[in-house]
C-alpha cells in the first residue's frame, strides 16, 4: 500500500514557514526542506551578491539585488522557492499570497550543488521561465571555476554562454555589467587543491 502524501494549500505553507527553523520550498502542494549548503556555496553566493550590490550601486541603477533568504512566487507552477540570488529592477512586485514573496526579478543566481544541479538546470529553470520579467540566470559551479550564464534573447529562445577559468570574466547582460570569475570564487576553500580543478 502505498503511503499518502500530504498536500498544503499555499496559506498552510506560508504559516509553517513563518514558524520554521529551516527554509522549506513549495511545489504545487508539496512542502520541501532546503538541505544547508556547504561553506564553498556560501561563500560563493556572498561573493557574487556583493559584487552584484557594489555595481548597482556605482552604476546608480534603478535596481535591487537580494540574496538567498528572499523567496520567489511562481504563479503557474504553483511554487515558492529560494533562488540563491536575485536582481529586481524597477519597482519590486509581490506576491498577493505573501508580501515578502518576489515576483518580478530579472536576474537568477543557482550556485552548483551534486544534489541540485539537476533540478536547478531543468524544472527549476523551466518555473522561472514563466516570469515574464526573468531575462537572465547564471549557474556557478562550486567545485570548479566554471560559470553558465543563459540570456533570453526573445519570448521563445536562451542564448548560453559558459565562462571556464579564474582568469575570465562573466558579463550579466541583464544589468550590462562584468565581474571577474575570480572575485566569484574569492576565498573558496581549496581552490587550488587537486580537487578544485578542471576535468573534461
Amino acid at each position: 500500500m502505498e503511503k499518502e502524501v500530504t498536500k498544503y494549500r499555499i496559506k498552510e505553507y506560508l504559516e509553517l514557514e513563518a514558524q520554521a527553523t529551516i527554509k522549506n520550498e513549495y511545489h504545487n502542494g508539496l512542502i520541501i526542506a532546503m538541505s544547508g549548503g556547504t561553506l564553498n556555496h556560501g561563500i560563493i553566493g556572498n561573493n557574487i551578491n556583493t559584487e552584484i550590490n557594489s555595481i548597482l550601486k556605482s552604476k546608480n541603477l534603478d535596481c535591487v539585488s537580494i540574496n538567498s533568504d528572499v523567496k520567489i512566487f511562481i504563479e503557474k507552477a504553483n511554487s515558492f522557492v529560494y533562488p540563491d540570488g536575485m536582481v529586481i529592477c524597477g519597482k519590486i512586485e509581490t506576491a498577493t499570497q505573501d508580501a515578502n514573496a518576489i515576483i518580478n526579478p530579472i536576474l537568477i543566481i543557482e550556485v552548483l550543488s551534486n544534489s541540485t544541479e539537476r533540478y536547478d538546470r531543468g524544472g527549476k529553470f523551466h518555473k522561472y521561465c514563466s516570469l515574464p520579467s526573468f531575462a537572465e540566470y547564471i549557474l556557478i559551479d562550486q567545485y570548479q571555476p566554471v560559470i553558465d550564464s543563459l540570456y533570453r534573447f526573445d519570448n521563445k529562445s536562451w542564448n548560453m554562454m559558459t565562462t571556464i577559468g579564474l582568469d575570465k570574466s562573466i558579463h550579466l547582460q541583464s544589468i550590462d555589467a562584468h565581474i571577474l570569475v575570480k572575485d566569484i570564487y574569492r576565498n573558496v576553500i581549496d581552490l587550488n587543491s587537486p580537487q578544485f580543478v578542471l576535468d573534461f
